[in-house]
C-alpha cells in the first residue's frame, strides 16, 4: 500500500505541473494526467477561458486524449489523477469512459462529486464505478487554487480602483 501512495504522489505532481500551465494562461489551475500500465498517456489542464468552452475541463480533455491514444473509449485499466475533485460533468465522463481509479488532490466544497457533495464515481446504480482516492498532495493542490483566486480578487479590486480614478479624472475635466 505504501508503494501505491508514493506512485500517487508522483503522478499528482505531474497533474500539478499541468495545473501550473493553466495558471500561466490565467485559467483556473486544474491539471490532470491519465496513467495506463504505469505510463502517462494523456495530460491536460483547464482551457475554459482560453477556448471559451464550458466543456474544456482538465479531466475531459485528458479523457479525450487518452481515448485517442488508446483508440478506444473504454479506459478500464486507466487511472486519472486530477488536482481538484471532479465536478458532476467530469464525474459523469469518468464513469462513462470506465476509468478504473480516480485520484484527486483538493476537495471541491461547491461542486465536488467524488465524495464531497455526493459520490457519482461510486454510485452503485451506474453500470461502472471508479475507485476513489482523495487528499493526495491536498495542501499543495489547494494552495494553487487559493493563491490563484486571491490574486484574481486582488487584480479585480485594483481594476475597480483604477476605473474609479479614471472616472474621477473625466468628471474633473467635464467640470473644468
Amino acid at each position: 500500500m505504501q508503494v501505491e501512495y508514493h506512485e500517487d504522489e508522483y503522478y499528482m505532481k505531474e497533474a500539478i505541473k499541468e495545473a501550473k500551465k493553466a495558471e500561466l494562461l490565467d485559467e483556473v489551475p486544474i491539471g490532470a494526467v491519465i496513467v495506463y500500465n504505469g505510463e502517462i498517456i494523456a495530460r491536460a489542464h483547464n482551457l475554459r477561458e482560453t477556448d471559451q468552452n464550458a466543456l474544456a475541463h482538465a479531466e475531459l480533455l485528458a479523457i479525450d486524449a487518452a481515448c485517442q491514444r488508446l483508440g478506444t473509449w473504454r479506459l478500464e485499466d486507466a487511472v486519472l489523477y486530477v488536482t481538484l475533485e471532479p465536478c458532476p460533468m467530469c464525474s459523469g465522463a469518468i464513469v462513462l469512459s470506465r476509468v478504473k481509479r480516480t485520484v484527486y488532490g483538493a476537495k471541491d466544497p461547491k461542486g465536488g462529486c467524488a465524495g464531497t457533495l455526493m459520490n457519482l464515481l461510486q454510485e452503485s446504480r451506474f453500470n461502472h464505478q471508479s475507485e476513489v482516492a482523495s487528499g493526495v498532495l491536498e495542501e499543495e493542490c489547494g494552495e494553487l487554487l487559493s493563491s490563484f483566486f486571491r490574486a484574481l480578487r486582488s487584480r479585480k479590486k485594483e481594476a475597480k480602483k483604477l476605473s474609479r480614478q479614471g472616472l474621477n479624472s473625466v468628471t474633473e475635466i467635464d467640470n473644468g
